[in-house]
């Protein structure tokens, strides 16, 4: 058995009157997400260390922006579209070690769902998709609010 490990990391900017989608739900907040797509900094980061573990580049390279195709598209279907690009490579998806940084909205009571909807898109158990949220303590964009980023460690298989 190969096992290999991927870190993904990615930024939005947030901005007033915008939708925040967040690992494939729509936040109740008066900021949303600035992107190219949905502009869902969680599932960016999980599509980024999948690709990077299975040595297959990143989400701009099979997604990139300047194509008109992904505009304005659910996130939920990249991830699906990454998953199974890895899986025909031949891995399969071990676990899923994510941080969310930001400073509003709080998103504990959302995690659950969150991992439910990520669970179900990557066809994995919900005990194998660890979702945590952090403040930077109101220090950097995070902390004045101004942007959102995830960092994401995952394990795979062949």
């Amino acid at each position: 058995m190969k096992i290999k490990v991927g870190f993904g990391y990615d930024v939005h900017q947030l901005k007033e009157g915008e939708d925040f989608w967040l690992g494939g739900i729509k936040l109740d907040h008066e900021k949303g997400a600035v992107g190219h797509s949905d502009a869902d900094v969680l599932i960016h980061s999980i599509c980024d260390a999948l690709l990077g573990a299975a040595n297959m580049r990143d989400i701009g390279f099979h997604f990139p922006p300047s194509d008109n195709q992904y505009k304005g598209i659910d996130s939920k279907i990249l991830l699906k579209d990454v998953v199974k690009l890895i899986t025909d490579k031949g891995f399969s998806i071990g676990n899923i070690d994510a941080t969310i940084a930001l400073e509003l909205p709080k998103i504990n009571p959302y995690i659950p769902e969150m991992q439910n909807v990520l669970a179900e898109v990557m066809g994995v158990d919900v005990e194998d998709v660890s979702l945590k949220a952090t403040t930077t303590e109101r220090l950097g964009f995070e902390g004045r609010q101004e942007g959102v980023s995830a960092y994401v460690v995952v394990l795979i298989q062949k």
